[in-house]
């Protein structure tokens, strides 16, 4: 792609904001801001039609497109296409590759355990499923943590053992890293890099989206310089994008009151008789939502880019 393309034209199109985060899905972050810190304007839009894609985030202009799940992820697309290149200086240094492996393997694996296995998913249906029928919300979380428990090897015998493991290995990585980090502005001195966008980015999470009983924003808040370098780029960086109004997102009705029900009395007969209709109507209904879900899961596997919002301010 030719490095004189027109700005105007760059579009990251991630999951929804959330928890007072320009975007609150773990592996939307690190994208938005890398194109912060590397000072890049572009738009930011929303897609929720598909949330359990592996394609999100994508990066597009005109016709290029630079999707998540294809070559190494949207922020190494970038890179190698020249569209930005934060560390284009960097990856030759000794420490760069160790740096990567604490925050893009252990970290990542501790975040990913925290959010659907150690809080048993209490931000995760609000970040991915809120959106959608509460039925296929369940069905797609349990699906999800499913397949993490798969990914991160846990069974009912190793369950413990593993947990141990994975929070030792992110104590370790906190430490590692403020040590290296210091009072440093950036994790390589005066310069930005996309590890500290994926730092960033788990730091963020980790404190504004997990709970307070998280183990891993416990462990994570004991590294007091740590928490300082997270302070002072957000500030900088992220603070005046995340004050300007959120665009309207499509969402489903709220919950039906419950007020009024009960104004007009009814025969004891006739309530019973409307009972049974009820229950008759709600067994097609979930029947209809299982037929629907499986028709979800199944058959739909892409993200339609048709279906995004956009903010009406560039990025």
């Amino acid at each position: 792609m030719e490095g004189d393309q027109d700005t105007s034209d760059f579009t990251l199109v991630t999951r929804k904001p959330c928890f007072g985060l320009p975007t609150a899905c773990p592996n939307c972050l690190p994208a938005y801001i890398y194109l912060k810190l590397a000072q890049l304007p572009f738009q930011l839009a929303f897609n929720s039609t598909f949330p359990d894609s592996e394609e999100l985030p994508y990066f597009e202009s005109g016709t290029y497109v630079a999707y998540n799940n294809e070559d190494g992820g949207v922020i190494e697309k970038l890179e190698k296409d020249g569209i930005v290149n934060l560390d284009s200086q960097l990856q030759s240094l000794p420490d760069y590759l160790s740096l990567k492996a604490l925050i893009v393997s252990w970290l990542d694996e501790a975040l990913t355990y925290e959010i659907w296995v150690g809080t048993e998913g209490a931000s995760a249906s609000k970040i991915y499923y809120s959106d959608l029928p509460w039925v296929i919300g369940k069905v797609l979380f349990y699906k999800q943590t499913y397949l993490t428990k798969k990914r991160l090897g846990l069974t009912k015998e190793n369950a413990e053992q593993r947990e141990k493991l994975i929070y030792k290995r992110a104590s370790e990585a906190y430490e590692a890293l403020s040590t290296r980090l210091g009072e440093q502005k950036f994790l390589f001195e005066d310069r930005p890099s996309s590890l500290d966008a994926f730092f960033l980015s788990h730091m963020l999470f980790t404190i504004q989206v997990l709970p307070e009983t998280s183990v891993l924003r416990h462990k994570l808040l004991e590294q007091s310089n740590l928490v300082r370098y997270a302070e002072r780029l957000k500030s900088e960086f992220l603070e005046e994008s995340s004050s300007s109004p959120s665009p309207p997102l499509h969402s489903f009705p709220s919950s039906f009151s419950g007020m009024g029900s009960k104004t007009k009395s009814k025969p004891k007969a006739e309530k019973s008789e409307e009972e049974k209709k009820f229950k008759k109507r709600a067994r097609f209904f979930l029947a209809a939502q299982f037929l629907a879900v499986v028709i979800y899961v199944s058959v739909m596997g892409g993200v339609s880019s048709d279906e995004v919002e956009y903010e009406d301010d560039d990025y």
